[in-house]
């Protein structure tokens, strides 16, 4: 395959004074760096979805969905709320079916002493319902204001790059493997 692969990361949190943008950003600076991606970041909080589920999409939720059936792969940049994912996360996430189905999906995750590893969990489970495959490194920051304040980076950067190199290799061979796999067959699910 000649073209580069689309990736879609996806900024959770929807709060203010959150650091959701400035992880992401970080993330798509390191993810643009390496090279092997071609990167949409898009961030739920900029997103005008209902607040309930309706049966005719919107020009936001089709705007939104149109841009994840475009991508390969996917990252979500997601908090700890309570021990889970953000709401708000969840329901973007819940927007969209097959736009999910047989792609794979990275983490980059934050917080306090848990690094919202506890949110990622949780995301594996949705992701594994909506048949999308999940991979096995992630990153995470705990204490994430201690990285990101300021403007500042990652405490360790070398540790960080590293880390997201190796979420984006296992990203990036499953993405080719399925996109692959998609071309022979369409993915249906039953």
């Amino acid at each position: 395959m000649t073209e580069r692969l689309k990736l879609a990361a996806l900024i959770g949190s929807t709060r203010e004074r959150r650091y959701g943008d400035k992880v992401g950003n970080w993330f798509a600076q390191e993810a643009q760096r390496l090279g092997d991606f071609e990167l949409s970041l898009i961030d739920v909080a900029d997103i005008d979805l209902p607040s309930r589920h309706l049966a005719e999409p919107t020009p936001a939720m089709k705007a939104f969905t149109s841009k994840l059936a475009k991508a390969d792969a996917f990252v979500v940049v997601t908090p700890e709320y309570n021990h889970s994912m953000p709401g708000h996360l969840k329901h973007a996430i819940d927007q969209a079916t097959e736009e999910w189905h047989a792609k794979p999906v990275g983490f980059v995750s934050y917080g306090g002493v848990s690094g919202g590893l506890r949110a990622v969990e949780h995301l594996r489970q949705v992701f594994a319902e909506l048949h999308a495959v999940t991979v096995r490194d992630a990153v995470s920051f705990h204490g994430v204001w201690e990285h990101f304040a300021d403007g500042a980076g990652p405490l360790d950067p070398k540790r960080s790059s590293g880390a997201v190199k190796t979420m984006l290799h296992q990203l990036k061979w499953w993405a080719l493997a399925l996109k692959e796999a998609r071309s022979r067959a369409p993915y249906t699910v039953g």
